[in-house]
C-alpha cells in the first residue's frame, strides 16, 4: 500500500492493519498508573512502523495519539522515488507552497493535507540531493519561502537535517 492511500486511510482502518499492545506506563502517577495497562503501542504490519503514547491515564486517549504519531512516522519515514525528469509537483505540494502566511497551528500541522505535503516535500528534497534551492525552483517557490515553510514545523527541518547529515557524512568533530 502507498504512502499516500496509507495517510488517506480513516483511523478505525488504519488501526485494523496494526498490531496493538497495551502496556503499563512507568514514572509517577501512583497506584492507578502502575496497575492499570494504559499506555498504547502501535505497530503497522505491512512498514514495520510503531509508534507510542502514554502520557494519559486513559487508553483510548493514549490509542488516539499513537494513531496521530504513526501518521506522522509514516509521513516523515516512508520515502517515494521521483523521477525529476518530468517532475510536477504534487497537488498537496503545490497547495502547501501557495499558503500565505506560513500556518504554524498545532492543527495545521497534524491535518492529514500537511502530512501529504510534508511527506512530498522530503520526497523532492531527497531526490534533488538534499539541495534546498534545488527543491524549490522544482517547486516555482523562492528558496527563502521555502525555508519558511520548513522552519514552520521543527519536525520537517529535523528530517530534512538528518536526509543533509546522512547524504554529505557526518562533519568531522
Amino acid at each position: 500500500m502507498r504512502r499516500e492511500e496509507l495517510l488517506g486511510l480513516a483511523d478505525a482502518a488504519l488501526l485494523a492493519q496494526c498490531r496493538v499492545d497495551r502496556l503499563r506506563g512507568s514514572g509517577p502517577g501512583g497506584q492507578k498508573r502502575n496497575k492499570t495497562e494504559s499506555s498504547v503501542r502501535l505497530r503497522h504490519q505491512a512498514t514495520g512502523l510503531a509508534a507510542m503514547s502514554g502520557e494519559s491515564r486513559s487508553q483510548p486517549e493514549n490509542k488516539a495519539r499513537a494513531l496521530r504519531r504513526l501518521r506522522e512516522r509514516i509521513a516523515f519515514d516512508l520515502r517515494q522515488p521521483i523521477d525529476l525528469d518530468d517532475f510536477e509537483p504534487p497537488a498537496a505540494l503545490a497547495a502547501l507552497a501557495a499558503q500565505d502566511p506560513v500556518r504554524k497551528s498545532e492543527k495545521w500541522l497534524r491535518s492529514p493535507d500537511y502530512l501529504r505535503a510534508a511527506a512530498e516535500l522530503i520526497d523532492l528534497y531527497q531526490a534533488v540531493g538534499c539541495d534546498l534551492a534545488e527543491a524549490a525552483r522544482r517547486m516555482a517557490v523562492s528558496q527563502s519561502r521555502l525555508e519558511r515553510l520548513v522552519r514552520a514545523d521543527p519536525r520537517l527541518a529535523r528530517k530534512l537535517g538528518e536526509l543533509r547529515t546522512a547524504l554529505r557524512g557526518r562533519p568531522a568533530v
